[in-house]
């Protein structure tokens, strides 16, 4: 494990950052400081490809939610609210000044968009990474079916794991050595399958948290979709709604797979650019540029 971990009131998270330091409760010299939150059965390896990259112009901060990757189990499964206050203990707690750039990806985003709409004077702005929708129920006709399929699932899946039959379906990763091992290690894992498990089990209130945010205002935004993920009907509108959240916003169509936005090179790159326009626009005030 790289980073450390810090309690946070009953269980620990972890949290790894890079890249240079704020000081005196100010933005560090390259811009705010970057915080990334991870989707579904992801950790903070995850973003093995995006943080070096960022790293070189601004601090950025990977951490792994309650159950996720190094950090320890809560009592109970949290919704967004409660993972929101988790957050911002555990930012405290580190020293790491806001106000903050949230960088969240797939159902991240919705966890991203509570904590804006929480504590919105710690958030200098946010990119959305083909992000989940809090009207996914509605306005994605497929999810609410297939949502309740995948519960039936993933119910299962922490007992097959301890049997180990988890295992002979792998978590494929593009990531390089050794995030890719990490990851797989973790979603493999009958603590990991718990974690999606759990996790799955509050996502009506996660959406309907997120939901708490009706504007941006003048804040940065970037919304980047993948285009393998507008094959599903009411994606795109779900995106651009995502968007229409600031005036001052940027929807990029991204030549990527929904986790290749974060362990393929190419859509990692997209992702890197998408986060250090939204840093500089909200650093010095200007418009975010359209790529």
């Amino acid at each position: 494990m790289s980073g450390a971990s810090y309690n946070v009131g009953g269980h620990r998270l972890h949290l790894d950052c890079h890249g240079r330091a704020a000081s005196s409760g100010q933005a560090g010299p390259g811009g705010p400081t970057v915080i990334l939150e991870n989707g579904l059965g992801e950790m903070s390896a995850s973003w093995a490809r995006i943080i070096p990259a960022v790293a070189r112009t601004t601090r950025v901060c990977a951490y792994d939610r309650a159950g996720q990757g190094w950090s320890e189990e809560a009592a109970h499964p949290l919704d967004g609210r409660e993972t929101a206050r988790d957050l911002r203990t555990l930012l405290a707690r580190a020293h790491e000044h806001g106000p903050f750039i949230l960088v969240g990806h797939s159902t991240g985003g919705t966890y991203a968009l509570t904590y804006a709409a929480q504590y919105p004077a710690q958030v200098a702005g946010l990119v959305l990474l083909d992000s989940s929708s809090p009207d996914q129920f509605t306005v994605i006709p497929s999810f609410a079916g297939s949502y309740t399929m995948t519960r039936r699932a993933v119910a299962l899946l922490p007992s097959l794991s301890r049997l180990g039959l988890a295992r002979l379906s792998p978590a494929a990763s593009a990531l390089p050595p050794p995030a890719a091992a990490q990851v797989r290690a973790f979603s493999t894992s009958a603590r990991g399958l718990r974690n999606v498990r759990d996790e799955q089990s509050r996502l009506r209130d996660v959406f309907a948290q997120a939901r708490a945010l009706v504007t941006l205002g003048g804040k940065p935004l970037a919304v980047v979709t993948a285009n393998e993920s507008l094959s599903t009907a009411g994606w795109a509108a779900a995106q651009d709604r995502l968007a229409a959240l600031s005036i001052n916003s940027s929807h990029r169509i991204a030549d990527a797979t929904h986790g290749g936005l974060l362990d393929d090179p190419h859509g990692a790159a997209v992702s890197v650019r998408a986060i250090t326009d939204v840093v500089r626009s909200a650093s010095t005030q200007a418009s975010l540029t359209r790529p």
